[in-house]
This record gives C-alpha cells, structure tokens and sequence, in this order.
C-alpha cells in the first residue's frame, strides 16, 4: 500500500479526533448517548468549534479519498509526487484542525483553500 492510500485511512479517522475533543470540552457523559447529535449540537466555544471541524473533516474527506484513488487509477503521476500530495493534505488538515480550535477564523480559511488546493493537485498531476 502507498504512502498516499494510508493518508487516506488517516482522513478517515481524522474527523472522530475532533468528536473525541468536542466530547471532553463539552462534558460528554454516557447518559448523553440517547441522543449525541443533539448533545453535539449543544455544544459552545471551542467544544463547538471541534465539532465544526469534525463536519467539515468528514466533508472534504470523500473529495481527498477520490482524488488519490484517481491519481492511483490514471498511473500517469509520478507515484511520489501522490504521496508527497497527500501527506501535504494531511498536514493541512491537521493545520485547519488546530486553526478551528484557536478560533483563528481568516488562518483556518487559508489553510482551508490550501487543501482544496491540494485535491485539485491529485487531478492536474494525472492529466
């Protein structure tokens, strides 16, 4: 498996990291489990701002999963410049995450577009 593919097994993971934060700032308790949307929703300060990140983690995802099994599909991209790629889009959702947190809104925006940028690189360097 490539280096790009285990990205994409951490993309998927990356969004119940941001659950686990919400769920301990926010003083999730067992008996909040009828009903944890609605506890999620609840939520305010940086326990919000964690389970934003966890929507918007689970948002992009698919797009980044997408875009490297094409890359992987096409063949036509240098295998480590994929991998390159998709460590750089972990990296910037860890950033985004951390930006989300602080409550850095204009920071989390760039490093937002900077990994939407990087999905859109998957495609250009399989053309």
């Amino acid at each position: 498996m490539t280096v790009a593919l285990w990205c994409v097994l951490i993309a998927i993971f990356l969004p119940y990291v941001c659950t686990g934060v919400a769920k301990v700032v926010g003083g999730y308790r067992l008996s909040d489990n009828h009903d944890p949307r609605d506890f999620m929703e609840s939520l305010n300060g940086l326990a919000r701002r964690a389970h934003a990140a966890q929507m918007n983690s689970f948002e992009v995802m698919p797009a980044f999963a997408a875009a490297v099994i094409v890359a992987h599909l096409v063949g036509t991209a240098q295998l480590v410049t994929v991998n390159v790629l998709a460590v750089l889009f972990i990296t910037s959702r860890l950033l985004y995450i951390i930006c989300y947190l602080a409550d850095w809104a204009i920071l989390r925006s760039l490093v937002w577009f900077v990994g939407m940028g990087l999905i859109i690189s998957f495609f250009v360097v399989s053309a």
